[in-house]
């Protein structure tokens, strides 16, 4: 049972499948006994199974996968899986889909919809059979990071209890939630993370067949959380809507808030008035990629770039960033180039 147990667990490294060419990640898993709370880590590789360094008690255990990533400033550590096993207890796994393949852990923006598989099995439905075999419980927490938090160093003890309910039923069940339900007055600029939980139920009860005394607490069996990242923006200062310029582009400032984590953002222009999906040439010295796991603000200076604009006329100048979710216009600005030099000039003749 003990190396069926381990090999369940390790169903989760498809989830770090990335590791396999970089050396800055170590892999551990955590088994906690139950109810003694004894605590056993052992390193794993990416994947493969092992015997549990413990063996089951009556109680049961649990199991955390987790992901360590040692090139980063602090060290952070990613809950991969996390499952409790025991003799009678079901099993049940969360897995968080959105519309970013981001592969260490799930995330997008607070504007974009979301998916949660729940997957359970083993459920029973005898008469004699003990309540905490029957059905699970499946919860909802909700916390924010606050105005320009990250989740680092986050206390996942303080998040909100949003909603649960018991699953009775074997086999998938998924939920789609159009936006995320984090806290905040601006629901665009909200960040956060979600998590969604199923554990069994407690159980303290003695067996009539085997005469065995069980003790088990309400414990894990699965979970998974999704981060939420703020919608972006951005604004031109230099230049303003319906300007006439003459002979030099002015320095035009950029100013870009909270670009998602995974993103292409630039300035582009081309002649006429705005039109959205229009494709222009990117500004010289605009472009700013974002590769990252947490979202980015930056000012951007652009000047010496007449280049660009080859032709006098209106002309439209946009802040546009491109995501998993498609391309967005941040701000745009139209104005009016004329480098025309003209003379007045007048000739006399003078006749003695």
């Amino acid at each position: 049972m003990n190396k069926l147990i381990l090999s369940l667990l390790l169903v989760a490294a498809p989830f770090v499948h990335a590791q396999s060419t970089s050396s800055s990640y170590t892999n551990f898993i955590r088994q906690k006994q139950l109810p003694s709370g004894v605590v056993w880590d052992m390193p794993v590789a990416v994947n493969g199974e092992s015997q549990s360094a413990l063996a089951i008690n009556p109680g049961g255990a649990q199991f955390e996968l987790w992901t360590v990533n040692n090139a980063v400033s602090p060290v952070k550590s990613y809950l991969l899986e996390s499952r409790y096993v025991a003799s009678y207890v079901p099993m049940a796994t969360v897995a968080i889909r959105s519309e970013d393949p981001y592969d260490i852990v799930p995330r997008t923006r607070a504007d974009r919809p979301f998916y949660v598989d729940v997957t359970v099995q083993g459920l029973l439905s005898g008469a004699s059979d003990p309540d905490a075999s029957k059905k699970v419980n499946f919860l909802r927490h909700v916390q924010s990071y606050g105005t320009a938090g990250t989740g680092v160093g986050l206390d996942r003890t303080q998040a909100t209890l949003l909603s649960q309910n018991y699953i009775q039923q074997n086999g998938l069940t998924t939920t789609t939630f159009a936006i995320t339900s984090i806290p905040g007055a601006d629901r665009t600029k909200v960040r956060g993370e979600e998590r969604y939980s199923i554990f069994s139920l407690a159980d303290n009860r003695t067996d009539s067949s085997s005469g065995l005394t069980y003790t088990a607490p309400a414990a894990q069996l699965g979970s998974q959380y999704i981060q939420i990242w703020p919608v972006a923006d951005g604004a031109f200062a230099g230049i303003t809507a319906n300007q006439l310029i003459r002979y030099k582009m002015p320095t035009v400032t950029v100013t870009l808030n909270d670009l998602y984590p995974n993103s292409t953002t630039y300035v582009q222009a081309y002649k006429g008035a705005a039109q959205l999906g229009k494709t222009g040439t990117i500004v010289p010295g605009s472009s700013l990629v974002v590769n990252d796991t947490v979202p980015k603000s930056q000012i951007l200076s652009l000047a010496d770039y007449d280049a660009t604009f080859k032709d006098d006329g209106q002309w439209t100048m946009e802040l546009l960033t491109k995501t998993p979710f498609g391309i967005d216009r941040l701000a745009y600005v139209t104005f009016t180039l004329d480098r025309t030099l003209q003379m007045n000039a007048s000739v006399t003749t003078i006749t003695d």
